[in-house]
């Protein structure tokens, strides 16, 4: 996994900032979201009607468990 990506220690990222390319986790937004139903990727934090983003603490520890992404399995 690349580590060229920059995240904050805390707060909240959004989609974009975690799926490949310029991300950590290269899965494409369909795998990604099949991921968070099946629950094997965390959950979204709705922040507005529009805005959906993940807890960074959820990313980060995703990231350290070893992602499986659909390419792993």
């Amino acid at each position: 996994m690349r580590n060229c990506f920059t995240f904050p220690e805390t707060g909240f990222v959004r989609l974009r900032s975690i799926l490949g390319p310029e991300g950590p986790i290269p899965v494409s937004k369909s795998t990604w979201w099949a991921g968070v139903k099946s629950g094997r990727f965390p959950e979204p934090v709705k922040l507005g009607p529009r805005t959906t983003a993940w807890r960074v603490e959820d990313i980060r520890s995703l990231i350290d468990r070893g992602v499986k992404t659909g390419r792993d399995q």
